[in-house]
């Protein structure tokens, strides 16, 4: 209802309009700081593939590994962005003469956050032996 031909918005209009921006601007800060928890999440997931990936190479390319014994280690935080680690064993899996079949697992662990989180690979490595 105007009075006098005045235009413009009342205190009320202007308190509900106000009311509604600020619910929108809250809930859409809710949800940007949502994903951005998740894509930090799935950065560090990402990083653990690599680094278990790399790890994983460094054992298949090494000429001996001990059987049946736990080698470990752990990254560097400065050049990998995680604080973490791994952890493998090599296990016999079929021995044919003159060559052996080895099985390597592989458990990758870091930190995110206060929460300790792990998967593990494993893969098979062909050894030739030469004649005894």
């Amino acid at each position: 209802m105007r009075r006098g031909g005045r235009r413009g918005f009342t205190l009320l209009e202007a308190l509900v309009a106000t009311t509604i921006m600020g619910l929108a601007v809250g809930t859409l800060l809710a949800a940007l700081s949502t994903s951005m928890r998740n894509a930090g999440k799935l950065t560090d997931n990402d990083r653990a593939a690599i680094l278990a990936q790399r790890t994983m190479d460094e054992l298949l390319s090494a000429p001996q590994l001990p059987m049946g014994s736990e080698l470990q280690g752990n990254f560097d935080p400065r050049v990998t962005g995680l604080q973490g680690g791994w952890r493998a064993r090599v296990e016999p899996f079929e021995r044919v003469e003159p060559a052996e079949v080895q099985r390597v697992v592989l458990e990758v662990w870091w930190m995110q956050g206060s929460q300790r989180r792990a998967f593990q690979v494993e893969t098979y490595r062909h050894i030739e032996r030469g004649p005894r």
